[in-house]
């Protein structure tokens, strides 16, 4: 004869049935818990924040309500700590309905500096290099920015190689001098005439 028991189920008694742990998963999530609904004003309110230091050209591009624009305006004359506390939690309190992507693409735009930004001081920075290390550079740059003033580019060119100073000790980089930032302001200036293709 035969005398196992039988293997125990996981699971719990209520409500007069049994509830195994897949069945609890399966189930709805209810309304966000208090944790969660007071995690979402205090990122709100940071973000409320953030907006304080917003450049006005990214602060114009939001489209923010009168109300919250007044708000920020406000906390920014406030000096007294509980007064501005308060305040604070008003904005995050007014941004709460709002769509926080857009506010936080701005705020990283202004950390960051936008991509095409650094694209462009990226591609200045290979030319003055390009420029200084090889003459084939100068001509191709002339091909295509053919309002840079050649003479001063040449002369700018030379007193660069003539200033790069070597390193004193092994592994660090050569020290450039003043025309090499100058050639990189004139590139850069010229670039950004230029109209993209």
């Amino acid at each position: 004869m035969n005398t196992k028991t039988p293997k125990a189920i996981k699971g719990y008694w209520s409500n007069g049935r049994f509830v195994k742990p897949e069945e609890i998963a399966l189930e709805e999530v209810g309304p966000p818990s208090k944790t969660q609904l007071k995690a979402e004003a205090d990122e709100k309110q940071a973000l409320g924040e953030a907006l304080l230091t917003l450049r006005t050209d990214l602060m114009a591009r939001l489209d923010l309500p009168d109300k919250l624009l007044d708000a920020l305006k406000e906390a920014r004359r406030i000096t007294n700590f509980e007064g501005r506390r308060r305040q604070m939690q008003f904005i995050g309190k007014l941004m709460r309905p709002l769509d926080t992507e857009p506010i936080r693409a701005a705020i990283d735009e202004q950390a960051n500096g936008s991509a095409d930004l650094t694209l462009a001081l990226h591609l200045a920075e290979q030319w003055r290099d390009k420029l200084v290390a090889a003459d084939e550079a100068l001509s191709q740059w002339l091909t295509d920015y053919p309002d840079t003033d050649s003479q001063q580019l040449r002369a700018l060119i030379r007193q660069a190689r003539k200033d790069i100073a070597k390193p004193e000790t092994p592994g660090e980089a050569p020290r450039h001098g003043k025309s090499y930032r100058e050639i990189f302001q004139l590139v850069k200036q010229a670039m950004a005439k230029v109209p993209e293709a």
